[in-house]
């Protein structure tokens, strides 16, 4: 695959087969050359003699066995379907693999250091080496901008917010009343530390609550584009090291996400929820306020979550109920429903 030069820079390489198991944590198969070339990457059916491959989903063995890639990173289990020609990059993960192969023929670029004529910095904010500050971005007055971050076009980075190093803000995103750790990737349009949702509610009308808090993210954290994370009312909202945030999220304020949870698209947190490391949350779930989700634990697509959820447990439904339990009441309406069909004895 030859990426469209308009967008994305050129593959680096070739590679031996020998430096490409090394980057991506795969092993060589017996008897594959470990000096052999390759120049690009490619799908299982589009993959030349040249290029790189995986296979990680059984539904497409057709494609594996009928491959032409040079090579390909696959399980052990499934080594016996790669063709003759191609050579196998055995591990355990194929799809890890796959990735980390991809970044080294694809490394993140970063533009040339810059600040743009257009860019509104206040005098007192602080900005480490090499930034770069993009057309009509703002920076607000004591904000710290790490060395080597870059601030997208648009995007305001309010009064006082600290942005780590190597961190990426994107166009138009914006942020305040966060202090945020090394790495963060800040997808356009995402909105950080505005006010959270809170109000009393009295004989006149609604009253406003003041939003005090903050928003912490720490290192590795990504978030979506249009993802919404409110800062906390008294305490902190707190998203932990390596989580990753789709598009269209919504983070109540007082939320506390762990190290390393998957947030998908749509999905939307209320005010202090706690969500234990390495959980995931699937699109458009929705989990109720003042709830916990243990570590390591699933929640299905569509969820409707009202109770706490303990660690390793999947849940799906609305309301969510362990799915094992929702697959049996399905089974019974689904039983129930074909004898309502049937016609009296």
């Amino acid at each position: 695959m030859v990426p469209d030069a308009r967008f994305h820079s050129a593959p680096r390489g070739p590679f031996a087969l020998r430096a490409i198991a090394e980057a991506c944590g795969a092993r060589l198969a017996e008897g594959a050359d470990p000096q052999r070339l390759i120049v690009g990457v490619a799908g299982l059916q589009a993959a030349g003699p040249d290029d790189l491959s995986f296979f990680d989903n059984p539904r497409y063995g057709e494609a594996l066995s009928a491959t032409r890639a040079g090579a390909v990173i696959v399980s052990p289990k499934h080594v016996a379907r790669v063709p003759a020609g191609t050579a196998p990059l055995l591990a355990e993960r194929p799809n890890l693999a796959w990735a980390r192969a991809l970044r080294l023929f694809f490394p993140p670029v970063r533009p040339q250091p810059s600040i743009h004529a257009t860019a509104v910095i206040s005098s007192d904010a602080v900005l480490g080496a090499k930034v770069t500050v993009e057309a009509g971005a703002v920076i607000g007055a004591h904000a710290v901008i790490g060395a080597g971050s870059v601030i997208g076009a648009n995007a305001v980075i309010g009064p006082g917010v600290v942005v780590g190093k190597e961190c990426r803000i994107g166009n138009g995103a914006s942020v305040a009343c966060t202090i945020m750790g090394d790495r963060v990737i800040v997808h356009p349009g995402a909105r950080l530390g505005q006010d959270g949702f809170g109000l009393a509610s009295g004989p006149d009308g609604h009253v406003t609550i003041p939003q005090l808090g903050r928003v912490l993210i720490g290192d590795d954290v990504e978030i979506g584009a249009n993802t919404t994370v409110d800062r906390g009312s008294l305490g902190d909202t707190v998203i932990g090291s390596g989580t990753r945030m789709d598009n269209l999220v919504q983070v109540g304020h007082n939320a506390r996400l762990g190290r390393g949870c998957i947030i998908v698209a749509q999905a939307a947190l209320a005010g202090s929820v706690v969500v234990g490391d390495f959980a995931t949350i699937a699109g458009q779930a929705g989990i109720a306020g003042h709830l916990s989700v243990g570590r390591g634990a699933r929640i299905g697509a569509q969820s409707g979550v009202m109770n706490d959820i303990p660690p390793g447990e999947t849940w799906v439904g609305s309301p969510a109920r362990p799915a094992v339990q929702m697959m049996r009441a399905i089974a019974v309406l689904d039983r129930l429903a074909r004898q309502r069909g049937r016609p009296a004895p």
